[in-house]
Parts: structure tokens; sequence; C-alpha cells
């Protein structure tokens, strides 16, 4: 199912159209009859604005007509081509910070119908490397935003902070891909990045074709002891199975993510995260113009240097 906001999009739109096909049908036809009357008996042709004063249109009915094709474009807009999607949190940093607005590609995996998330055909499928949005799957009412390290099929570990991919082994291969680790260097620091007051690591990574930068806390201790346990496997060893994706924040260290609560669904895919339009600051330092007593979540800033594509 859908969230609130789309369902109610939709159905709000529904409405107004229903609104504006009755009057057109069944209240548009006696309003020129009887503008034709009084034109036959007078023998004027009157002009708009008489038009409207011997017949007016209804206000409910003219107020669904100015608004209908609008909200018509911002369903299918939001429904089958993008969605803007705000970062809530800390878990893709740096990738993405809280307060950045990305925009969602909804037809990178398919096409769905915006109240029953039915898909209606394929368009393609999550890679390793790729930005997601999907339904979070224990609460699918709620959006999460993660990156996908493996995909159906493959074997994943991540042991003492290091990740290794054993890439699913294709059916024509003549030979399977051995496990392999995900080497991480050390990133030039031009922006360091805190937990509190701890200055993270910051390291890049190569995943399928994406390059992208991840952030490594070093005072925290692996935890593997809350992992997602999958039957037959170790403690920090997953198989992904059919029709299901595991993903992880860059945030390594602070990101509710699959090696918790487990894999995402196909069917809970959103889209995929594209581009930043927009980056808001809540921060307020000392030399900050907004005043201390407006709420928090009031912006203090633009970060302009943020806007672009998604790595």
């Amino acid at each position: 199912m859908a969230n609130f906001y789309s369902i109610v999009l939709t159905l709000v739109t529904i409405a107004a159209g229903l609104i504006w096909l009755y009057d057109a049908k069944m209240k548009k036809p006696g309003r020129l009859a009887t503008i034709a009357k009084l034109e036959e008996q007078t023998s004027k042709k009157l002009d708009d604005e008489e038009r409207e004063r011997v017949a007016p249109q209804g206000r409910v009915a003219e107020f669904a007509q100015s608004v209908f094709p609008i909200l018509f474009i911002i369903l299918i807009v939001r429904s089958f081509f993008y969605e803007p999607f705000r970062i809530p949190s800390a878990s893709m940093m740096p990738t993405m910070l809280a307060g950045d607005f990305v925009l969602v590609e909804k037809f990178s995996y398919g096409v769905r119908d915006p109240l029953f998330r039915t898909e209606l055909f394929e368009t393609g499928t999550p890679q390793r490397g790729d930005v997601a949005v999907f339904k979070f799957p224990l609460n699918p009412q709620v959006d999460f935003i993660k990156r996908i390290v493996a995909t159906p099929g493959d074997r994943i570990i991540y042991r003492n902070k290091t990740l290794y991919l054993e890439p699913a082994c294709v059916a024509e291969s003549a030979q399977c891909p051995q496990l392999q680790v995900i080497e991480r260097n050390v990133q030039q620091q031009d922006e360091v990045y805190f937990s509190r007051t701890t200055p993270l690591q910051r390291y890049s990574e190569q995943l399928g074709e994406i390059e992208h930068e991840i952030l490594i806390d070093p005072t925290v201790a692996p935890r593997t002891a809350y992992y997602f346990q999958q039957a037959g496997t170790a403690a920090d060893e997953w198989i992904v199975p059919e029709g299901h994706y595991f993903a992880m924040g860059d945030n390594r260290d602070n990101s509710e993510d699959s090696r918790y609560w487990g894999f995402v669904p196909y069917e809970n895919l959103v889209g995929q995260a594209t581009f930043i339009w927009m980056s808001l600051e809540f921060k307020r330092g000392a030399d900050s113009w907004v005043p201390d007593w407006l709420p928090d979540w009031v912006p203090s800033g633009v970060r302009w240097h943020r806007l672009g594509t998604v790595e």
C-alpha cells in the first residue's frame, strides 16, 4: 500500500476530476441553453462577463476545474517519474547529509500504480552501489534510503568493519566468482565529519561500477550480537534470497540497515536517488543569522556546494 500522502493526493485528484466531469456533462449544457435563450431574446451576443452573470458556474465546480489539471500533472510526475525525498538522518553520510533533498527516479525499478503499488511493468532492477529508496520492511509506512550492497544470490560478510562479497554464480558462467574483499582506500578529508566529538575515518569504496565514500567510527566496536541472523550462515554472513536485496548506510557505524533487520524485498523498492536538488543547514553556530528562539526546523542556511548528482 502507498503512503498516506500518495493516497490523499490520488483521492483528491479523482474527486476533483469527477466534480469537473459532472459539471461539464450535467450542468454546463443547461447553462449554455440559458445563455442561448437570452441571446435569442435580446438579439445580442453576450460577452464572458455577462455570460458568467446570467449562468454562473458553481464555486465548487469552478475550483475543481482550475485545480484538477495541476493535481493530475503532480500525481503523474510523482507516481511514475520523480518524487522529492528529504534525508532525515546521518546514516548516509558523507554521500547525503540530514537536510539534503533528493529526487528519486520512480521508474528505475519498475512502474507501479500509486495506490496499491502493484507493478505495472518492469523497467530494471537495482545494481550494486545504487542509492535506493524503499519501504522499510518492518514498517512499510516509513521510507528508508540506503545503498544497495548485494543483489539476489550474493553472499556477503561484514566482519571487523570490512566488507566481503561473493557475487552470485551465473548459470551459464564456466567459473563462479570467488569471495573478494571490497577494498577501501583512505580518503583525503577536505571536510571532517563527527559522531558527537569523535572525528570519523573517511574511505572510498567501489561497489560494482560505483565509487563512493564511507565513514567509520573507530570508537565503536562491531555490533555482531545485534545482527540479523539468517539460518545456515555465520553471525556476520548473509546470502541474499531471490527477489531481495541487502542495503547498508554509508555511515557504517550509524546506520540501521540490512545487517540488523534483514533483506529488502523487490516489491518494497520505491526508486533510485539520482540528484540532490536542495541542501539545508539546520545547525546554528555563534555567527548564525537565525535567532535562538526560532524552532529547530527553521534552516540556518543553504549548502549550495552539495547540489548535484548522487554517487
